[in-house]
């Protein structure tokens, strides 16, 4: 006999074999519909941890905790998820191990944050920490997201405008414009307005093809580095890049090493965490470095992307053998440096836009215009 049970581990699938008679010969795990892909919101995360390290502090066991949390309505993916958890930590496993399963949920930063707090007995500190430092992430992201939400509407209604315009209000000067020598920017503004008229789905392939030719060169490492060698040469945009690279690397650095992860270890989970092809190099540089029993704070200083404020922290820190609080410190200097320099950006970028929208507008006007304009006179 074959056949497929739906249980919530190996071992209720043996009880249900041995309820109805039967010897298995082979059991194989086919799917486990936690762990479908797709990750779940932070801060709903952050908030679990929190219960857990709450319950695990009040001396709730923690196969119970994991129960309690199983139970919750607020995400059916959370719940789902825990209760997986809670089978295999039933089974022997390790609370890191058994989140080890189930990545799209649990980044890797996690885990180890975990298991080191499982190795020293102060699993709800790690725990705690961990919530908090997912909020302070989610906060950064949404302050960063939130900043650009008008800039965006902004240049897309400009679009919008600009597009429609060329579809709907210049076709109809065509006709009145055919027997006359029309001046340069008229002759550009009716060539733009025939190609989208008369070739838009073209126009929308030709779009759709360098977006896809852009995505498929952006995954190259190569075009990635220089990339991101450009990135940092524009005003303004270039240091917030970097500042905010610097800021994620300090801060999930610094939460490593407070709960109590290796020095090789953190960094390599930081390096990933970078989020900057340029941060990654430099990372891989200074872990050599501390590796060979060197200082971290020269070859990050010497990579150009740290300010020598920040290295000359981050060399106090390490002498003082305090080095985890005060990449925490930096991080959140770092991080109000950034919501500053955000601030001015969108602050320049928002008249920008309204400028460069203005000038379209006008070139559109002057281009229907002008040609009037030269027809009156010549009358």
């Amino acid at each position: 006999m074959t056949g497929v049970l739906e249980t919530a581990n190996e071992q209720a699938v043996l009880s249900e074999l041995a309820s109805r008679g039967l010897s298995p010969l082979r059991v194989v795990e086919s799917s486990s519909a936690p762990r479908r892909r797709g990750g779940v919101p932070v801060r709903r995360l952050a908030a679990a941890y929190q219960q857990l390290a709450d319950l695990l502090h009040a001396g709730v066991p923690l196969l119970r905790a994991l129960r309690l949390l199983g139970r919750s309505k607020a995400n059916p993916r959370i719940a789902l998820t825990m209760t997986a958890i809670a089978d295999d930590v039933a089974d022997g496993q390790r609370l890191a191990d058994a989140m080890a399963r189930h990545p799209s949920v649990f980044p890797p930063i996690q885990i180890a944050m975990v298991r080191a707090g499982e190795r020293g007995g102060f699993l709800d500190q790690v725990l705690a920490r961990l919530a908090s430092f997912l909020v302070q992430q989610a906060e950064l992201r949404a302050k960063v997201i939130g900043n650009l939400i008008y800039p965006i509407v902004l240049l897309v209604v400009g679009l919008g405008v600009v597009v429609a315009a060329l579809i709907f209000f210049v076709p109809r000067f065509k006709d009145f414009y055919k027997e006359m020598t029309l001046p340069l920017p008229t002759r550009i503004l009716m060539t733009t307005s025939e190609v989208l008229t008369q070739h838009g789905l073209l126009v929308l392939i030709a779009v759709a093809v360098i977006i896809a030719g852009a995505v498929h060169l952006w995954r190259k490492p190569g075009v990635r580095r220089q990339m991101a060698i450009w990135q940092l040469r524009v005003p303004m945009f270039g240091p917030l890049v970097r500042s905010l690279s610097v800021a994620r690397f300090c801060r999930v650095l610094g939460t490593l090493l407070t709960n109590g992860i290796p020095m090789l270890q953190a960094m390599r989970i930081s390096r990933d965490a970078a989020g900057h092809p340029l941060m990654e190099e430099a990372i891989d540089a200074a872990t050599e470095s501390v590796r060979s029993g060197e200082p971290l704070a020269k070859p990050l200083g010497a990579s150009g992307l740290f300010d020598e404020d920040v290295v000359e922290m981050i060399s106090v820190g390490e002498s003082a053998n305090n080095l985890d609080s005060v990449l925490v410190s930096v991080a959140e200097t770092i991080e109000r440096r950034v919501d500053r320099l955000l601030g001015i950006a969108l602050r320049l970028m928002e008249p920008l836009l309204l400028l460069a929208l203005a000038c379209v507008v006008m070139f559109i006007f002057i281009a229907l215009v002008v040609p009037m304009m030269s027809m009156s006179s010549a009358l």
